[in-house]
């Protein structure tokens, strides 16, 4: 279990074949993902199978990664970074069991996850995608330092919006 980098509170690190059973009762979960376009896996076997096909880590250097609450050691869900080779881009993105809402656990999360990605991998932009109606997704995207670029059709039956940062330039030299 790779870990990638600590918060105050929080432990990111690999996901792996042992985080199964919280991935698939993650993803069991209506509310959690109902902004998301994903389905539930069918069972933990499923969720399984979809962490040991993950390639993220080994194709990029990085991918989404387990969040873990320091004092309870516990999965609280998941945070991240991911390339996308079509669009040339990298995303931030998370998912918390709905117990875990409203305590800054994604806000915490994806702002390291930022500076990570600015920091450590060098990138030049990172952008965000929430469903319109997803107003807590678009929160924590502002909160981390993301802004309203565009709308974008998210499926057949959603507006999505992209929000994006750029890297600070720095002043010494």
């Amino acid at each position: 279990m790779k870990e990638i980098l600590q918060t105050g509170r929080l432990i990111l690190r690999e996901l792996n074949t042992d985080d199964a059973e919280n991935f698939y009762k993650l993803n069991l979960n209506p509310n959690v993902i109902k902004y998301t376009g994903n389905s539930a896996f069918k069972n933990i076997n499923e969720a399984q199978e979809f962490l040991i096909n993950y390639q993220d880590y080994k194709l990029n250097g990085f991918g989404r990664w387990a969040v873990i609450e320091k004092s309870s050691n516990e999965f609280l869900g998941w945070c991240g970074l991911k390339y996308d080779e079509n669009l040339d881009e990298t995303d931030i993105g998370f998912r918390f069991f709905e117990e875990c809402w409203n305590k800054g656990f994604a806000t915490e999360s994806a702002k390291a996850c930022i500076g990570y990605g600015f920091e450590t991998l060098n990138l030049k932009s990172i952008v965000g995608r929430a469903m319109s109606e997803n107003r807590a997704s678009i929160k924590v995207l502002e909160k981390i330092g993301l802004k309203f670029e565009k709308e974008f059709d998210f499926d057949e039956n959603n507006k999505g919006m992209i929000y994006k940062i750029l890297k600070q330039k720095s002043n010494s030299n």
